[in-house]
């Protein structure tokens, strides 16, 4: 495994930090989308189809670049740095990785194809969502699904809903148009505002069936989902530890930077400190995700949303470097800290993956 970036991919992340800073600054663009429920522009998100960055996990046949997910979470890094609330990290990783790990790229050439060129959106309804219970029915060659999925991200924005049911033909994972008959998306409220989830309703939703889902195939999508928003929580952690250390350093208290100060020096320590151990963990799961054997990336997957809460630290000790300012509206610090924390409840709080963890070590272990 090589932990260097290739130019490639140094070029890759530059120019997605350069058009992120340029097009989608977190006061010109995330701010006023916040209770936006699509949660991107047409110009932002055209710009990020642009730079490639929506096809680097479409295969090279539909139109996209064909790449891994190191390429993937060298984006979502960025994204997470500049808090995009877009609904990249639902199409571009796991739509795209549910269907091309449960080989229904082939039956959904055309949605890969779109989503390479930015004109398509997809997300995924995680089977791991609380309350998440959809049956499929067939009547001749017309299927349809009923049930209710909760917290599924960035549905508003999709145009197209991928989910896993069972019908004759057993588990299977199917595709969803948002605008079509039978289906309600409403918005769940929650801490973060960045984050775009809702509840959809489906009754007699007409669908078509993709591929079957096996387990295994499953499971592999969620770890995907699981590395590359921790690679997002990376790039957010990373931002506000700089922010903080850079007010650190300007910001003087008795007529000297607080920067000078050993307990502030402390906690920037511990900061740093903490990023990157993460950006170890991130690294090498998201070379595990195409590299290695499925017990390897799996356990790769479970440390980065196991240690979670450690990496939402961050955001809470830069609110303290940053003292009265950081708690208000108008800074970003809180933002940040609010991305952080949706990360570590994301499909569940670290609890029960260190719990998983440790059972899987543990019997490793044992001869």
């Amino acid at each position: 495994m090589n932990l260097e970036l290739t130019d490639e991919q140094v070029a890759l992340r530059d120019t997605t930090r350069r058009f992120l800073a340029a097009k989608a600054p977190v006061s010109d663009h995330v701010r006023p989308l916040l209770d936006d429920p699509i949660g991107t522009s047409d110009a932002v998100w055209r710009g990020l189809a642009d730079l490639g960055t929506t096809g680097l996990l479409v295969p090279e046949r539909h139109g996209g670049a064909g790449m891994t997910m190191v390429e993937a979470g060298i984006v979502a890094e960025e994204l997470g740095a500049a808090l995009h609330p877009g609904p990249w990290l639902s199409t571009a990783v796991a739509a795209t990785r549910a269907l091309t790990r449960l080989g229904a790229a082939d039956a959904a050439a055309g949605l890969l194809s779109g989503i390479a060129k930015g004109t398509a959106v997809a997300t995924v309804a995680l089977p791991e969502g609380e309350g998440a219970s959809v049956a499929a029915s067939r009547q001749g060659v017309d299927v349809t699904l009923r049930g209710e999925i909760a917290a599924v991200a960035d549905a508003a924005a999709a145009d197209v809903l991928l989910a896993l049911a069972e019908d004759d033909g057993g588990p299977g994972l199917f595709a969803v148009r948002t605008d079509g008959p039978g289906i309600s998306i409403e918005p769940e409220p929650g801490i973060d505002q960045t984050r775009k989830r809702f509840r959809v309703a489906l009754n007699a939703a007409p669908a078509q069936r993709l591929a079957a889902s096996a387990p295994h195939d499953v499971a592999a999508v969620l770890d995907d989902v699981l590395i590359a928003t921790a690679a997002d929580a990376l790039g957010a952690a990373r931002a506000v530890l700089g922010s903080a250390v850079e007010y650190a350093k300007t910001r003087t208290q008795f007529g000297q930077p607080i920067g000078s100060f050993q307990a502030v020096q402390h906690l920037c320590v511990d900061m740093f400190e903490t990023v990157e151990l993460a950006r170890s963990g991130v690294i090498h799961a998201l070379w595990a995700a195409d590299n290695a054997g499925a017990d390897e990336r799996h356990l790769a997957a479970l440390r980065a949303k196991a240690f979670a809460g450690r990496l939402a630290t961050v955001g809470d000790t830069a609110i303290q470097v940053f003292g009265g300012i950081g708690y208000t509206w108008e800074h970003d610090a809180h933002l940040y800290l609010k991305r952080l924390l949706s990360w570590s409840a994301f499909l569940g709080g670290p609890d029960r993956y260190l719990t998983e963890l440790g059972a899987r070590l543990a019997k490793r272990g044992k001869p």
